[in-house]
């Protein structure tokens, strides 16, 4: 590059298409980008050069999907400060000349890195990756080297795919004007033989990631991310690039996961100016923690695409059907408004729990009301000292247009005084009075009782299935199928999120379309409205032990026999109960 050209804007005002979004504090980002390249000595912006670019951009890219499919590209104001920032801002670095090995002064871009945080539905896959063709493709940099990768292979492939479809509805560029090839697209790489420039699709995995000299990396979904050695190690694989560039972007995630909140946060660090990194551009649309969520001016704020993607009327028909179930709520802000999310706590709120019986002291009376009724059965083993679970679950049948719960509960009698003296907020003792809770002698669960209760349940209902957790319940499983349970009955089903989302999910929607009848029962009551429920990368979620306030078992155990009831198997599965050749026991 020319090393005579302007070497400092410090003075300058911020340009028009920055300074008409001065009012507006979700440009913050923009404003902070052009301030801290401007203040870095000897910079200047090549406003030609963005110009170019920008008017260039819809006359080449194409989008590529829904009703935008062939549109051309013509970028949003949010994408365009960002294109003009990341091309247009350089500075002049001292290098050897590799022809004559003199000293002399190169121009290069000053940001080499973008961290893009944006709700999703905002066009960020398909910005990402006209980025990355840009860089890649247009820049034609002999021997170019490109990496795409996300959390694993199968994510990755999203911002890859989407590469090779703006590759190939942009104009004039996989092919020449006589129809020869200048790009080969295979699976999982793009080639370019004009430059003899490769990009590639990474797996997720941080081996053989070493050895790579990246021009452009592409990393999606930092929110997901198990680590940061991918990226270090590409990055650190730059040093022979003169301006290599990094694109990242992410939608929040879940604050527990501390690889991606920790590089949001040092994100904003960076735009804020509490750390000194000149060389990365962030780009942040996210409510704070003081905005009202629930505010749809606020929305927009969070939403730079909004009316073209999302639509405002997507938006509010998502918000209603999150507002007042806290879970959803938590999923809509973190997807729809950018906001970092935790474990959520009064999942279940005490109006909507109690609206599910309308007598609250018939719980007693539904064991004897439902007899011979179809049934699952789920129970949840604690540790040795603590309540043990077991609960019949029965769907809906002609008789009763409701799901219905009964529980049981037991507890070692041995700690029942400790537990009253501990937490007087419960009234321990009132329960085993009443037979909400019952004890075992001794300082734990004797699981006879609960192996007893087990066999009763099945003379006493059709049941079909019995979940369980195999955790702590080896001796029991095998102690029920010693004493004639047929062990087709029983139905392994860890904890885990794979195996309960979906029925947490069904269990809540049962509880707020008030189609659950548990009688008022005050201990599974009691759990219902402490349980917290804890997120996966995917915002899944299942009810939470570690985190709620205090015993969850009852609701695990529903949990489960209602994803007992949500199995759907061909042909419809019969019950050994209706077979004359069986009872709970197996008859030889």
């Amino acid at each position: 590059m020319d090393a005579s050209l302007p070497v400092s804007n410090q003075t300058e005002p911020l340009p028009e298409w920055i300074a008409c979004h001065d009012d507006d504090e979700a440009y913050d980002w923009a404003r902070s980008g052009w301030k801290r390249a401007a203040a870095i000595p000897g910079a200047w912006y090549d406003a030609a050069k963005a110009d170019r670019i920008v008017e260039r951009w819809p006359r080449i890219f194409r989008l590529t999907d829904d009703r935008f499919a062939g549109i051309p590209f013509k970028l949003l104001p949010w994408q365009e400060i960002t294109v003009r920032l990341l091309v247009g801002w350089k500075k002049p670095v001292e290098i050897i000349d590799p022809e004559t090995h003199a000293e002399t002064i190169s121009y290069v871009r000053i940001f080499r890195r973008l961290d893009l945080w944006i709700p999703r539905k905002n066009g960020k896959s398909e910005f990402l990756a006209a980025l990355a063709v840009l860089f890649f493709v247009l820049e034609k940099i002999q021997g170019a080297q490109a990496y795409v990768f996300a959390r694993d292979e199968e994510q990755a492939l999203i911002p890859f795919n989407k590469m090779v479809q703006i590759i190939e509805a942009a104009d004039g560029l996989k092919e020449d004007r006589h129809g020869n090839d200048r790009i080969t697209i295979n699976s999982k790489s793009i080639y370019l033989r004009e430059t003899s420039s490769l990009c590639q699709l990474l797996t997720g995995s941080t081996k053989g990631k070493h050895g790579k000299s990246p021009t452009v990396t592409v990393g999606d979904e930092i929110h997901e991310w198990k680590s940061t050695e991918i990226a270090d190690t590409l990055r650190q694989g730059t040093g022979a690039r003169l301006q290599p560039i990094e694109l990242y972007a992410s939608t929040a995630g879940r604050r527990e996961n501390r690889v991606g909140f920790e590089w949001f946060q040092e994100s904003l660090s960076i735009m804020r100016g509490e750390i000194d990194d000149p060389s990365t551009l962030v780009v942040y649309f996210g409510i704070e923690d003081e905005d009202d969520w629930t505010d749809e001016t606020i929305w927009r704020k969070a939403n730079p695409s909004l009316g073209l993607t999302p639509t405002l009327d997507y938006l509010q028909t998502e918000f209603r059907k999150a507002k007042g179930r806290p879970a959803q709520e938590a999923i809509f802000q973190c997807y729809h408004l950018n906001r970092w999310v935790d474990q959520i706590g009064g999942w279940l709120p005490r109006s909507k729990w109690q609206a599910c019986t309308a007598d609250a002291k018939s719980w007693p009376r539904l064991w004897a009301e439902n007899k011979g009724r179809r049934a699952l059965l789920a129970f949840d083993v604690s540790s040795v000292n603590d309540l043990t679970a077991l609960v019949a679950i029965l769907p809906p049948d002609a008789t009763n247009d409701k799901w219905i719960v009964i529980p049981r509960f037991w507890v070692p009698e041995d700690t029942l005084e400790r537990r009253a003296q501990e937490d007087k907020r419960v009234n321990w003792n009132a329960w085993v009075k009443t037979g909400a809770l019952e004890t075992t002698p001794g300082d734990f669960v004797d699981l006879n009782f609960l192996m007893r209760a087990i066999f009763d349940a099945g003379a006493h209902f059709d049941v079909e299935r019995i979940g369980y957790d195999p955790w702590g319940t080896s001796k029991l499983i095998g102690d029920l199928q010693h004493e004639g349970l047929d062990p087709e009955l029983l139905v392994d089903m860890r904890q885990t999120t794979a195996n309960l989302s979906a029925p947490t999910k069904e269990f809540e929607r049962l509880v707020f379309a008030q189609d659950i009848e548990h009688g008022g029962h005050p201990v599974l009551g009691w759990m219902a409205g402490h349980c917290s429920v804890r997120f996966d990368v995917n915002l899944n979620y299942v009810p939470d032990k570690k985190h709620s306030l205090d015993k969850i078992d009852g609701v695990v155990a529903t949990v489960m026999g209602i994803g007992l009831a949500m199995t759907d198997e061909e042909p419809e599965p019969v019950s050994p109960w209706d077979d004359p050749d069986y009872t709970l026991v197996k008859k030889s």
